[in-house]
């Protein structure tokens, strides 16, 4: 649990490092944007998983392929449903579809709570119960202050849920399965960035892309690896709400680059902030319950060999 917590709260920080990081890739487009961290993410993933020793989930997906062929279908799908998550990221802030690709993240988690209690069966504490109202008093203000969801709001809340249910069903949450999502939009990749604009003569004619592009790469396959890891290891509710850390991180991020959160966006924030907060006290309360445990067992030890001694 502990171990998907930590790599939850990883890969919140380092998507919330990308918001400022999108800055060093202009004069890049979305398009090509995407491209490039796609190209540059599967080298620095396929290493980590050399290090970790996790190369071979990837020859055991492509063995899966010839024993079930249908599994060539359902990773073209899984590329699909996670690669247009990735690029919608970039696409819709740099086109001024960003509030509404904001207010999916914030749905995103509330959709995440409602699968696992429906389909896992998982149950809510007190505190997570209550986090879960304040997340929907944010929300429900956010999306009655905006008064419509657009196709991207329902695209993000929807098809994250979709993409791990489906990998937790076919069996490819895991590295091996993201590194197989990423190969497979390969081809989409290059003809973002070679055939349908020249990416390479804007590369050459800003020199700092070079060294941009590389850490783009390394921040991603850091942030998603993080991402696909903890919600493998967590429940889907815990892996819900912790969600709510990203866009949390992200309003922080704004106001640091000069944005302001209007008067009526505080009633969307504040609400979601509390929420996070009671998950961090049930969190340290949880770990101090367990270090008194520990310390209660190793007293119950010391004494029962004291006893053991005087008979």
């Amino acid at each position: 649990m502990y171990k998907g917590v930590a790599l939850s709260v990883l890969a919140s920080v380092t998507f919330g490092v990308l918001y400022f990081y999108t800055f060093f890739l202009k004069p890049l487009d979305s398009e090509q944007t995407f491209a490039w961290r796609m190209l540059s993410t599967l080298p620095f993933l396929t290493a980590f998983m050399w290090w970790s020793g996790d190369l071979k989930l990837i020859s055991e997906l492509f063995k899966r392929i010839f024993k079930q062929p249908w599994m060539f279908a359902w990773l073209l799908f899984s590329s699909v449903l996670c690669t247009t998550q990735l690029w919608l990221f970039l696409w819709g802030p740099m086109n001024g579809r960003g509030l509404q690709v904001s207010l999916g993240y914030f749905l995103l988690p509330l959709v995440m709570v409602l699968v696992g209690c429906i389909l896992y069966k998982e149950k809510l504490s007190r505190w997570q119960m209550a986090a879960v109202a304040l997340a929907v008093l944010g929300v429900g203000h956010e999306i009655w202050r905006i008064g419509s969801m657009a196709w991207e709001t329902v695209y993000i809340a929807l098809a994250y849920p979709l993409y791990f249910f489906l990998r937790r069903v076919c069996k490819t949450d895991h590295l091996g399965g993201f590194w197989w999502d990423l190969f497979l939009i390969l081809p989409v990749a290059f003809y973002l960035g070679f055939v349908h604009s020249d990416s390479l003569a804007l590369i050459q004619q800003f020199p700092h892309l070079i060294l941009a592009v590389i850490g783009l790469g390394f921040l991603s396959a850091m942030g998603l690896g993080s991402y696909i890891l903890a919600s493998r290891y967590l429940p889907f509710v815990i892996f819900g709400l912790l969600s709510y850390l990203e866009p949390v991180l992200l309003a922080g991020a704004s106001v640091a680059m000069g944005e302001r959160i209007e008067a009526g966006e505080w009633f969307t924030y504040i609400p979601i902030w509390f929420a996070v907060l009671l998950l961090i006290i049930e969190g340290v309360l949880h770990l101090y319950k367990q270090q008194q445990n520990k310390k209660q067992l190793e007293r119950n030890i010391e004494h029962f060999e004291k006893k053991q001694h005087s008979d």
